[in-house]
């Protein structure tokens, strides 16, 4: 049996969900996390990602691109997306903090009046914040939420 490379655009966005969630679980795998994807968005995960000390369990929605929502704020959920060279796993309510700091999405209309907001690329300002989230950037994976005070949605 022969098996070509596939090529990403052509594949369905069904296919695409499959393919980026094997390469995340491959990368998280490396920091001690056995990932399950899930049949459908459990709490708003599209898959768990336990740790191998029993201890850690996260709840991770899947995204091609950087997403805010207002409807994942203050649920403990965690956003990966691809980013040049990798994936970034940071936790959602930290996310629309740096966004908040670093970028206008919360002023515009898509999160004002649809509570969304997505871009294909981070700004440059954006990307130095998120680097300790990069998965594959370092020995350590950085996992902690920013404290309450500081996490603050644009509501």
């Amino acid at each position: 049996m022969k098996f070509d490379r596939i090529t990403y655009s052509q594949l369905s966005a069904k296919q695409q969900e499959t393919y980026n969630f094997q390469k995340v679980a491959a990368s998280l795998a490396d920091y001690g996390f056995n990932c399950i994807k899930l049949a459908d968005d459990w709490r708003g995960a599209d898959f768990l990602a336990y740790h191998k000390d029993g201890n850690d369990t996260l709840r991770v929605q899947l995204k091609g691109r950087i997403t805010v929502a207002k409807q994942y704020c203050g649920k403990g959920l965690y956003i990966v997306f691809p980013v040049p060279g990798g994936w970034c796993l940071v936790p959602h309510d930290t996310l629309v903090s740096l966004v908040g700091r670093t970028t206008g999405w919360l002023n515009t209309a898509s999160w004002l009046t649809r509570g969304l907001y997505s871009a294909t690329r981070p700004s440059k300002e954006l990307m130095v914040s998120l680097q300790p989230y990069i998965i594959g950037n370092s020995n350590r994976l950085e996992t902690e939420e920013l404290s309450p005070a500081d996490a603050d949605f644009g509501r």
